[in-house]
């Protein structure tokens, strides 16, 4: 299957596109955090090694609470600035705001250095093999210089102060564009007019997130699930599990050496395609599980999920069953990403 170059773009919302579909919104929040103590704040929140990044260089990182629950997952960038840049899901935004607004109450209380700005730009996303070469046509900047999860400001296709991170969630190379809500209709018009740009929907979007094994809040990981749970361990820094000095460490930590009792797995089947709430049985027929996202993969011709299952069941090849309109049929827990991701890194 062909991965074809797409762009989304509204006011406010993030429109993702990735083949001539029908459109919908998907909104995300965008941050700014300021000040002297700006890193100490992020890493009160968070799982991650915020004060490593090297400038301009971003990590998607998770929000935990004290029971080692997932509050949200976030990309934290180290901008060259001197402001750390945060886009979270706007499915969230009450509790995000509220938990990073507090905490900038409370440090500033204890007089440190330290604000908070959401701001008000739209975030376009333009993914595919050839979105960097879309791109190209319309900033002065080598995008060859630009690697996966770094990003730089500029001017794109006319309109200044546009911030492009490469990064994006399909597994693709590309790019998502922060630009001021002003120019945001220009410039997704711009991107449009390139043939090689087409506009797609939701589900194809969730289709390629899907295959690339990226996690979708909600859906995948909660506020129930732990990073060691969703197997997103490789969040956790390796300094702050040292200090475990992060909400939830005392939970999240010791999962790290000793078993879990169940795990985030990929699943292939053939047949009608797994979907989210779907049982997952071992052979015997009993009920271990539950698939938390599925759809059939274009690119494999296969119906591909994710689910939970107990940790004893998640060994890759290991064979179960899933139930699907009321009828069992086989399914065998799958490495992801289920397609191999395509991300942009210096040779």
């Amino acid at each position: 299957m062909q991965r074809a170059v797409s762009v989304v773009a509204r006011l406010g919302f993030r429109l993702q596109a990735f083949s001539p579909d029908l459109c919908r919104p998907l909104s995300f929040t965008q941050t700014k955090i300021c000040g002297s103590d700006r890193v100490k704040l992020m890493e009160s929140l968070v799982v991650g090694d915020i004060a490593e990044l090297r400038p301009n260089q971003g990590t998607l990182s998770l929000f935990t609470n004290e029971a080692g629950g997932i509050l949200d997952d976030l990309i934290v960038t180290n901008t060259s600035e001197g402001h750390l840049y945060v886009v979270s899901n706007a499915g969230c935004w009450e509790k995000d705001l509220a938990l990073m607004q507090d905490k900038v109450r409370e440090l500033q209380n204890q007089g440190r250095d330290v604000g908070l700005e959401v701001l008000d730009n739209a975030l376009l996303a333009l993914q595919g093999p050839t979105a960097a070469q879309v791109l190209q046509a319309g900033v002065a900047d080598d995008l060859r210089k630009l690697p996966f999860m770094t990003s730089a400001v500029m001017e794109v296709f006319g309109v200044s102060g546009c911030r492009v991170t490469r990064c994006g969630y399909t597994g693709e190379d590309g790019v998502e564009i922060s630009v001021p809500a002003a120019g945001a209709v220009h410039l997704a018009t711009a991107l449009l007019e390139n043939p090689e740009v087409k506009l797609a929907g939701l589900a194809a979007r969730d289709s390629l997130r899907l295959e690339a094994g990226l996690c979708l809040y909600g859906n995948d990981i909660d506020e129930h699930t732990t990073p060691v749970e969703g197997s997103l361990s490789w969040t956790l820094g390796k300094r702050r599990r040292a200090a475990m000095d992060f909400p939830g460490a005392k939970v999240i930590v010791p999962q790290l050496k000793g078993k879990v009792q169940r795990r985030r797995v990929g699943l292939m089947c053939e047949g009608a395609p797994m979907r989210a709430h779907s049982p997952i049985l071992n052979m015997e027929g009993t009920m271990i599980g539950t698939v938390t996202s599925g759809c059939p993969s274009p690119s494999l011709k296969k119906n591909v999920a994710m689910g939970y299952v107990p940790f004893e069941y998640s060994r890759p090849g290991t064979k179960l069953m899933v139930e699907v309109r009321r009828k069992q049929q086989m399914a065998v827990v799958s490495k992801m990403p289920f397609v191999p991701t395509n991300y942009y890194t210096l040779k």
